[in-house]
């Protein structure tokens, strides 16, 4: 069964830093996947917040994390990063990690999910 487990978890003044990390060992083999950073506040709906395809090639971030936020992997180790730089308020949420074969970018309809981890970040 494929088990994606989130770590990074913090609370932070705005203009702070977090490094989330997914791990994925049941991916096998994790270059066939394209995955996908989300976030969830108590009164939103999931967003996308971050994707990368298999081989790299194409990486996208919602326009409210562009050039704050950093999504990255390591195919070796079947990791997935977001770095979260100059945090905002609004950047409160659960955070998922999420993965699938099919490319489908900042949409939510990944097959695999984690169970989240929490951003807390105070102004």
């Amino acid at each position: 069964q494929v088990q994606l487990v989130e770590s990074g978890e913090g609370s932070v003044q705005a203009g702070g830093s977090l490094r989330l990390s997914c791990a994925a060992p049941g991916l096998t083999p994790y270059s066939w996947y394209c995955t996908g950073w989300f976030r969830q506040a108590s009164w939103k709906e999931r967003e996308g917040v971050g994707s990368i395809n298999n081989g790299d090639t194409n990486v996208r971030y919602a326009e409210s994390v562009k050039g704050r936020f950093t999504i990255s992997q390591d195919n070796a180790k079947n990791t997935l990063s977001l770095q979260l730089t100059n945090l905002k308020s609004e950047d409160t949420g659960l955070y998922y990690c999420a993965a699938d074969r099919v490319e489908y970018g900042l949409l939510p309809w990944y097959n695999y999910w984690g169970q989240g981890t929490q951003v807390t970040v105070s102004s």
